[in-house]
């Protein structure tokens, strides 16, 4: 495990300071040795569980928590939840054997910002951690792919708004938008689904985001979830 220290030579940008969560040693050794092997990354600490994950975000501050979720004690949905309450700024990418409804529903109310199986291979997982220390949500191709369905089959036909209120006024398109968003599209992906522009999709995405009083991707899939607007 690498120690917290400077950039990587020939880079101004420091280094992704990571947490392993795992609750089997020969995972959790592997999982170190495989993110260590990538300059942009270091790995801060590790942890057997829950409880040990979220005192190692308190202590270390790691930019990313990769984190397993069936685990002794608290598992790894309760602490993804704690953390997100209580540090925010660390983004947890979930790494589990497991892809069921319940897991992946339950990892992104909780407030995971990516979600990969353990089948993934050694720079799709260096891949999600530098994007989720960014900001940006990624998941498994299948997780993605099962989410979109999801959305797609929970999108009704458009009804008049007064119908059936979205929160916080948010307009039907709006809705759509952030459905997309929640299923890990990128903003080209959204605007080739709903046949518009970027620039489009921008702009729906600013007026969402002021109304739902949320910053950022991350905070939209959590409002999204949290408001029953997918399945």
């Amino acid at each position: 495990m690498n120690s917290a220290g400077p950039a990587n030579p020939g880079s101004d940008k420091a280094p992704v300071r990571v947490l392993v969560a795992d609750d089997q040693a020969a995972v959790r050794d592997g999982l170190v040795t495989l993110l260590d092997l990538d300059p942009q990354i270091t790995v801060v600490a590790e942890a057997a569980d829950g409880k040990q994950a979220l005192d190692a975000v308190a202590a270390a501050d790691p930019d990313v928590a990769l984190m397993d979720l069936h685990m002794p004690g608290m598992d790894g949905i309760e602490a993804t939840a704690q953390i997100t309450a209580h540090h925010p700024r660390t983004r947890v990418v979930v790494l589990t054997t497991y892809a069921d409804d319940a897991s992946i529903h339950g990892a992104l109310q909780a407030g995971a910002l990516g979600y990969l199986t353990k089948d993934s291979g050694r720079e799709d997982i260096a891949r999600a951690v530098i994007a989720a220390a960014a900001g940006q949500s990624v998941l498994d191709g299948e997780i993605q792919r099962r989410l979109v369905s999801a959305a797609t089959a929970a999108r009704p036909t458009p009804v008049p708004e007064a119908a059936s209120p979205a929160p916080d006024n948010l307009t039907v398109r709006e809705v759509e938008v952030l459905r997309l968003i929640a299923a890990g599209r990128s903003n080209a992906q959204i605007a080739a689904e709903l046949y518009v522009s970027e620039a489009t999709v921008k702009t729906h995405i600013n007026h969402l985001f002021a109304k739902a009083g949320v910053r950022d991707r991350a905070q939209a899939v959590r409002y999204a979830y949290r408001n029953g607007l997918v399945g």
